[in-house]
């Protein structure tokens, strides 16, 4: 890990430019972890508007050793989600020894630098993911709130590798509405529950928020998974009790008629060809 003094901190970019501040915020994690302090290290300084920097790679060995040192879970857990959050942000394209994308922190400080800060990286990520069996423990027992649940599948997801299932996810948070895109057509597939059962999900050519009295499509469920990484989210959120998703995969997984072009479609390849 970068010491805490160490002048590199100055010269990793952020979304304000130098980074200075930042080991003063871990330090002050380290010694007592606090939620308002960690929520201005993420917010404004690791995961800015939805962006990740060089300075979030150098932080993640930090918050790895909070992690796996607290005795408290809960910290654990929203650490564990967090940095799932921040890896399923990480370009899929990036590999060793770093990020192409830091061709100007290589000239500012070195390429020796950048080799150090991307492995410890990837090494803290390892340590957070060794911590899920604990995480899903953990929310399956004292986690009530399902948005909290569909985080903790995010995060999964991502230390896994499966950063469009990741970030599919992360986009639609909440749940009960997706959005996909005919192959044969482009155009928008609105995923809707219906009104009378939210169990079911339909299909609309318009977002059924703003037009509403639409005719809509009926989706035929998947009686079985057939794509493992359904199954293997599916289990997953079995096991953490997020049972709105449990209940939509067969949804997510069938086939509708596209509203526009009236093509018969796979929901699940639709839905995850936007992240792709």
């Amino acid at each position: 890990m970068l010491k805490p003094n160490s002048n590199i901190w100055g010269k990793l970019p952020g979304p304000y430019g130098s980074s200075e501040n930042v080991p003063v915020l871990l330090q002050q994690l380290m010694r007592q972890y606090s939620q308002e302090v960690f929520d201005e290290l993420f917010q404004e300084h690791l995961f800015h508007q939805n962006t990740i920097y060089p300075v979030t790679y150098a932080a993640m060995p930090f918050l790895a050793q909070i992690a796996c040192s607290t005795s408290d879970a809960e910290v654990r857990k929203e650490l564990f989600i967090n940095c799932g959050i921040i890896e399923a942000s990480r370009d899929r394209r990036d590999e060793a020894p770093f990020p192409e994308s830091w061709a100007e922190l290589v000239e500012e400080a070195g390429s020796s630098v950048c080799t150090e800060l991307y492995r410890e990286y990837i090494e803290a990520i390892g340590r957070i993911k060794a911590l899920t069996k604990e995480a899903f423990a953990y929310t399956a027992y004292h986690c009530a709130d399902e948005t909290e649940k569909r985080y903790i599948l995010v995060a999964d997801a991502a230390y896994r590798g499966s950063y469009v299932l990741a970030n599919m996810l992360l986009t639609f948070i909440n749940g009960a509405e997706y959005v996909a895109v005919c192959p044969a057509c482009e155009e928008d597939v609105f995923i809707w529950p219906n009104e009378q059962n939210p169990e079911i999900l339909q299909a609309y050519e318009h977002d059924p928020v703003f037009h509403t009295g639409q005719e809509s499509q009926v989706i035929f469920p998947a009686a079985s998974f057939a794509d493992e990484e359904i199954r293997m989210i599916a289990e997953r959120a079995e096991a953490i009790g997020e049972q709105s998703l449990a209940r939509h995969l067969h949804y997510l997984a069938g086939e509708t008629l596209c509203p526009s072009c009236h093509e018969k479609i796979s929901v699940w390849p639709s839905l995850l060809n936007i992240f792709t």
